[in-house]
């Protein structure tokens, strides 16, 4: 089994990131359940506008779209920027459009049999709000979603204090990212063995 998670942090590398932080915690979990994974911070490669899967001139959605195609499972993580997810996050998503159009040969989406989750950070309200953009989203596409497909943290209203800045996570996020886990890597391996069949 493979995860893969994009980070979704305005932020290239290597700045600091609670995307990235709480993306790396929820691989950790991943991996303590046999399931091997890699993080890819997206601010770090150039990924053109768009809803294809190649918009040509240097791309580097083609390579991302790969590293998808071969996971199992799909961590979407994200800030909150005005109660929405980040434009990197909305560029993943326009680029993960182009998969509406590629089925195999009994008609599935190429998506089917593959699980997705959100990870979730922000200094404001809005957890809630996101995860459900993201969730709607990732269905639309063919992700499959598992109970608890979500973890997140808020910080207190018009205050400064990032994810980052604590001193590790608080117990319910901790247990939180856990059930994420849980469910997401065993929804994937039930999927695995028994795919969707073509409708």
């Amino acid at each position: 089994m493979r995860a893969l998670a994009f980070v979704c942090t305005l932020n290239s590398s290597p700045t600091p990131s609670s995307s990235h932080l709480i993306a790396d915690q929820v691989m950790a979990e991943f991996e303590s359940l046999g399931v091997s994974g890699e993080v890819v911070r997206v601010a770090d490669h150039d990924i053109r506008p768009g809803v294809g899967l190649d918009m040509g001139d240097g791309d580097a959605w083609p390579a991302l779209r790969e590293k998808v195609m071969a996971a199992d499972i799909l961590l979407v993580a994200t800030p909150i920027w005005l109660g929405h997810p980040s434009s990197i996050c909305q560029r993943v998503l326009e680029r993960l459009d182009a998969e509406l159009s590629e089925t195999d040969e009994q008609g599935r989406l190429l998506t089917y049999g593959k699980v997705a989750a959100a990870a979730v950070v922000g200094n404001e309200d809005g957890a809630h709000k996101v995860s459900a953009d993201l969730f709607q989203a990732l269905n639309d596409l063919g992700f499959s979603l598992a109970p608890g497909a979500v973890t997140y943290w808020v910080g207190e209203a018009m205050q400064g204090t990032d994810y980052k800045d604590l001193d590790g996570p608080p117990e319910t996020v901790a247990s939180t990212t856990r059930t994420l886990a849980v469910n997401a890597a065993h929804l994937a391996r039930l999927l695995t063995g028994g795919p969707y069949p073509a409708s």
